[in-house]
């Protein structure tokens, strides 16, 4: 089969790190071929289709040169097997507009994952109201006096933008905290922009949990990414560190009763943040740690991915 990866810029990954290049990894090591574009490429012509500028890869083991290109070629979407959307966030109109021509593209034959639709309808922090049970308390709003109020009553305060990742953005604000009214300010650009305030939990000293769900199986390890001293983030971008950990009873129950529905929807792979008890954001865009925990436990989500990938490539 032929697989095309949308990343971002090739030179920014990191092979010690990086969940596209272990599912780049894992495809060319069951005889696929590996093409990559960046969602900049996307194009639609009348008389040729969504199609896209792409390299041919040949993976490497080692970390540095991580690749190389076999060649260069204009690649209709719909003449590959699979379309793999891995384009990091921010989620702005040009994000919007990838998944429009992703949409476009499976008009026309192609196979998107995880698919353009479900993209663009899951945001990664409002999709929780949907799973309201399982989720902290929780206020999503762009109204400074309601944020106030929130950050009042719960007196400590987690307060990030909703088209953020990698812990970009995010603040702990206690009640008495000085500066709590500008970052209201900042945050929500004066009232122009939509924030999610969440109780701080402090199990987060415990971890932040990574759960991946792949083809509506849930990967039987998270990984808890600890914060590091004197910082409340604990995502791995931000400085944390990543410890794999069997799923808890209550992982297992979140992860299982969110993972039919959001693979029905066509999400092949869902990242879920669970923190102590609770479900805290719903990835769907670039869910890693699949490297970390494979190199913790010896278990190959990258490789379960493909599995998944080729039933549904095959259905």
């Amino acid at each position: 089969m032929r697989f095309l990866f949308i990343v971002d810029p090739l030179p920014s990954l990191k092979a010690s790190k990086d969940s596209s290049i272990a599912m780049m990894r894992a495809a060319q090591a069951r005889g696929h071929e590996v093409w990559a574009t960046t969602a900049d490429a996307l194009a639609w012509m009348t008389d040729a289709g969504v199609q896209a500028d792409a390299l041919r890869l040949q993976l490497a083991d080692d970390d540095q040169p991580w690749f190389a290109e076999v060649t260069r070629a204009t690649v209709r979407l719909a003449d590959v097997d699979a379309v793999l959307m891995r384009k990091d966030p921010p989620f702005d109109i040009e994000y919007v507009t990838a998944t429009w021509l992703l949409e476009q593209a499976e008009r026309e034959g192609a196979r998107v994952f995880n698919r353009p639709a479900a993209l663009r309808d899951h945001s990664e922090k409002i999709a929780l109201a949907e799973f309201a049970r399982f989720v902290p308390k929780t206020l999503v709003t762009r109204d400074a006096r309601q944020l106030a109020a929130f950050i009042d009553a719960g007196r400590d305060t987690i307060l990030k933008p909703i088209d953020g990742m990698g812990g970009s953005g995010v603040f702990r604000v206690r009640a008495d905290d000085p500066n709590r009214n500008v970052i209201i300010e900042t945050l929500t650009g004066d009232g122009a922009r939509t924030v999610m305030a969440q109780a701080y939990l402090p199990a987060i000293a415990e971890g932040d949990k990574r759960i991946l769900i792949v083809g509506g199986d849930v990967v039987p390890y998270a990984l808890a990414r600890l914060a590091r001293p004197g910082e409340t983030r604990a995502n791995l971008a931000a400085g944390g560190t990543g410890v794999a950990r069997p799923l808890t009873p209550r992982d297992r129950e979140i992860a299982e009763t969110l993972a039919p529905v959001l693979a029905a929807r066509g999400l092949l792979l869902v990242g879920l943040d669970v923190i102590g008890e609770h479900l805290t954001e719903i990835n769907v865009t670039s869910p890693t740690c699949m490297v970390e925990i494979r190199t913790q436990t010896g278990f190959d989500v990258a490789a379960m991915f493909i599995t998944a990938l080729e039933r549904a490539c095959a259905s």
